[in-house]
């Protein structure tokens, strides 16, 4: 009797090859995510310095021009966003809020309304971030405008 009949006999042969196998996958998901760093790194590069140069601002149209503003951020879509995001979220707080008037009113009433009005709170001091960045990006580009019909 030979040593893989004598394993099989035991049950071994199918443990030792299941983890063969694992460690197989994540071998080759470990090459996998190097060559994906090294392709990223790539074409990061690429794209930033062929397509996203200041030369090429203007130039592209349809869907090259959306997508050129949208990866030289151009366009803010974290208003949209954070928009979206509040009414899933203020509607989750009323919604999941009921579940509580079994159980306690006043608790019931003050996530109603204490959770709605501090996650309206947040949002809104995130907004106002976003509006300073872009009213100091108008600025500044209202400046360059000034300065060069100065000149």
């Amino acid at each position: 009797m030979d040593m893989s009949s004598l394993a099989r006999s035991y049950g071994t042969a199918s443990k030792y090859s299941s983890s063969s196998n694992v460690l197989n996958v994540a071998a080759g998901n470990a090459v996998w995510m190097i060559v994906s760093i090294i392709l990223a790194i790539v074409g990061g590069l690429l794209i930033y310095f062929l397509f996203l140069s200041k030369k090429n601002e203007g130039k592209f149209k349809g869907f090259l021009g959306w997508m050129y503003d949208f990866l030289s951020f151009k366009k803010m879509f974290l208003e949209t966003l954070l928009k979206i995001t509040y009414l899933i979220v203020a509607l989750y707080i009323t919604l999941s809020s009921f579940a509580l008037i079994g159980v306690n009113f006043l608790l019931f009433l003050t996530t109603l309304i204490l959770g709605n009005i501090l996650v309206r709170v947040g949002y809104e001091f995130s907004l106002i971030l976003l509006v300073i960045c872009r009213n100091t990006t108008e600025i500044a580009k209202n400046a360059k405008k000034d300065k060069k019909e100065e000149k």
